[in-house]
């Protein structure tokens, strides 16, 4: 059956039940599978025929979770990884050679900057930055070896907006493999493979999971392309485990709900501290005020569950606003069912110099708050305490 809404398809699509007719997809913790003959063996072994050889191929549980996210990102294939992380490396490691060049857009995770700066130079692949505000002068920043453009929207932490079709258009233009980290938005808030992105990758830990238990990551996009990336990650080994592909392909049956409630409250939120008069700025997609709230409302259902928060004080500020939360959570991870805080110039984002921080909007006095499912008078109430509490 063809079902048209995400929250049916995140709900019914699913494995074949077996011979128990279970109703909830069991947990296939099973390394290998058995060949019904040597025949079945070596034909499976060269892809004349389809099924399990080995769990760090395919596993019934990563197949599923597969599914239910092309389904839901409109892509045509899709790997499982075992992080975020393996993902962002797989999307690019497999498609670059020595010698390739890759535009990015400047505003990225750490750890996708330092892949970028530290461990690809090793290897002879190059980058350059593009400025997210200066998208429209990106021709030149384009070289003769440049094989791909890798972009995050909305970007972490900074919440910038790339236009989706715009940047589609340009990379189909130069002939570049686009990537698209969409960790933030989901797949329910945006997708970004139906304004022409060839990769989607995300970091399932986050909104995916939704309750901080398991990592995963996920390469989805054009069939051509996903055959190149699988054949790399089976030979490299992120396999992601059966046990977290099932939690996964669980969580997405939820996704729809979850965002939904994440949304509602981060944009209350926002709104109830725009203005506050200890709060520079306040960053959400959805507020107005966004530099491309526009932007953000044609591409986006929501605006997602991650605000900003730039306190005034600088760094001994938000280090004393962190201190003195009393519910919210101080961890590094984001998209849990607990609403979390994080500093990224300290933590996340520390290993890039001030300047560079400066450059997309990480500033000392900001904050990155990853709002929850508690009660959103809860959430107001904790921030509210610890900006009165950490004024002097």
């Amino acid at each position: 059956m063809d079902y048209k809404n995400f929250e049916t398809q995140a709900v019914r699509i699913a494995a074949s039940s077996s011979n128990q007719r279970e109703h909830s997809a069991p947990i296939y913790l099973s390394s290998s599978f058995v060949f019904d003959s040597a025949e079945q063996a070596r034909q499976m072994f060269a892809d004349e025929i389809e099924g399990n050889i080995y769990s760090r191929y395919a596993n019934p549980n990563t197949s599923d979770l597969i599914e239910k996210v092309c389904a839901a990102e409109g892509t045509e294939s899709g790997v499982t990884t075992a992080s975020g992380m393996a993902a962002m490396f797989g999307s690019m490691a497999s498609l670059l050679r020595q010698g390739d060049h890759v535009l990015a857009s400047r505003s990225l995770f750490g750890s996708t900057h330092q892949l970028l700066t530290r461990v690809f130079p090793k290897w002879g692949i190059s980058h350059t930055y593009g400025d997210i505000s200066e998208i429209d002068q990106w021709e030149r920043l384009v070289q003769p070896n440049t094989k791909m453009l890798f972009i995050e929207t909305p970007s972490n932490p900074g919440l910038e907006i790339i236009d989706l079709e715009y940047i589609a258009k340009f990379a189909n233009a130069h002939n570049l493999v686009l990537v698209v980290d969409n960790c933030f938005a989901t797949p329910y808030l945006q997708q970004p493979a139906k304004w022409g992105a060839h990769i989607v990758t995300h970091s399932a830990t986050k909104f995916i999971d939704g309750q901080g238990r398991v990592l995963g990551g996920l390469i989805l996009g054009k069939k051509e392309l996903i055959d190149e990336v699988q054949f790399f990650m089976r030979h490299t080994g992120p396999s992601l485990s059966p046990f977290n592909a099932w939690i996964l392909a669980k969580s997405m049956e939820t996704l729809a709900v979850r965002m939904d409630r994440h949304c509602e409250s981060a944009l209350k939120i926002s709104q109830y501290f725009e203005g506050n008069k200890e709060v520079e700025v306040v960053k959400y997609p959805f507020l107005t005020s966004h530099p491309q709230y526009h932007l953000a409302k044609k591409q986006m259902k929501h605006g997602g569950g991650i605000i900003t928060l730039t306190l005034k004080g600088g760094l001994s500020r938000a280090k004393k606003f962190i201190d003195q939360l009393q519910m919210i959570s101080v961890t590094a991870n984001l998209g849990d069912s607990r609403s979390i805080v994080t500093h990224p110039a300290s933590t996340t984002h520390s290993k890039l110099t001030e300047e560079e921080r400066e450059k997309v909007g990480i500033l000392n006095g900001l904050v990155r708050l990853s709002v929850g499912l508690e009660h959103v008078d809860d959430i107001i109430l904790d921030i509210e305490r610890a900006l009165e509490k950490s004024k002097s």
